[in-house]
């Protein structure tokens, strides 16, 4: 069994290859498929936003008798029947419970309601409104923020790079990471608060990073093609995705194995006022290193590869292998 350095060495020289260019067709299929089906989770499974995106009222309990959730989603129907309400342990001193909009009465109420559940005095209980004007400021920075980010991304790469194909194979992986991670948290009902948009924005970050390694690698060895190096355009740039694998793989491990430190361990021991961020961060983290080499490297590939110059030099690489008989 070889070692991980000789791996990384045959993956570099191109004696061992994994087809991230050859099979793009299977792996956008794939792509698609998780892309399609991510979009359509919410028809089946909304996805659940923070009340600081929706607005509504939030109670916190310290020091509670118990930490027992139902008794909060009890002591809220009891007074509002009808109400939705989340209930999260925060720490081992307090409960948050947070329900939809309610008015001064019901918000008295809920608070005594829930003092009695939890067998505190009135003033361990406290409360907070957010209302859906700031709910709608909120959604509407991040969607900005969102949009300025992609816009600065694609200017910079195509500055960089001096093509405009390898942006948009860059966003396209971009928006890949986003919609799959969005749909992840729609399937499992993880909710999306400010705090996991601000991990959101992360990834994409880490992930534009590890794209543009590879991307940095794939200009170099197309740069230096030649009718000498006897490789077409696609098998140049496929060549640059495995010379960079291990160093995608090792690089993801590092940036998740803290991470899930915290999502797996830190969280089940009370931080969990981290576990919005750790988990956007760990689920899109994984995903971005899928989406750089199986969409983004094939499709910038598929984007040059019918340039006339790079058709005609690879017309001319197949012609040269099948005069000297050389499998294809």
């Amino acid at each position: 069994m070889r070692s991980m350095s000789q791996l990384g060495n045959d993956l570099y020289s191109g004696k061992t290859s994994f087809p991230f260019v050859q099979r793009r067709r299977l792996w956008f299929i794939i792509a698609a498929v998780l892309v399609i089906g991510a979009a359509l989770v919410p028809l089946f499974r909304p996805v659940q936003f923070s009340i600081e995106f929706t607005g509504g009222s939030q109670f916190t309990v310290s020091n509670p008798s118990t930490f027992d959730q139902a008794l909060a989603t009890q002591a809220v129907t009891s007074v509002v029947p009808d109400a939705t309400t989340r209930v999260t342990t925060i720490s081992d001193q307090s409960v948050r419970v947070q329900t939809d909009q309610l008015d001064n009465d019901q918000t008295q109420a809920v608070s005594s309601a829930l003092a009695t559940a939890y067998d505190v005095p009135a003033s361990e209980i406290t409360n907070s409104f957010i209302g859906p004007t700031w709910g709608n400021d909120v959604t509407r920075q991040s969607l900005w923020g969102l949009s300025i980010f992609l816009a600065l991304t694609f200017l910079i790469l195509a500055l960089y790079f001096r093509t405009w194909k390898m942006s948009v194979a860059a966003i396209i992986g971009l928006v890949d990471v986003l919609v799959i991670t969005v749909g992840v948290y729609a399937v499992f009902g993880f909710e999306i608060s400010p705090a996991a948009v601000i991990g959101f924005l992360t990834i994409l970050s880490y992930a534009l990073y590890d794209t543009t390694v590879v991307f940095d690698k794939v200009r170099e060895n197309t740069r230096e093609d030649g009718e000498i190096s006897g490789r077409t355009f696609s098998e140049s740039v496929n060549l640059a995705a495995n010379q960079t694998l291990i160093r995608s793989i090792n690089t993801t491990v590092v940036a998740i194995l803290p991470v899930g430190a915290i999502l797996f361990i830190g969280v089940p021991l009370g931080a969990r006022t981290l576990s919005d961020i750790s988990l956007s961060i760990f689920v899109g983290t994984i995903v971005a290193a899928y989406s750089t080499l199986f969409v983004a490297v094939p499709m910038y590939a598929l984007l040059r590869e019918k340039e006339k110059p790079i058709a005609q030099r690879d017309a001319r690489v197949v012609a040269a292998r099948e005069k000297a008989g050389v499998p294809a």
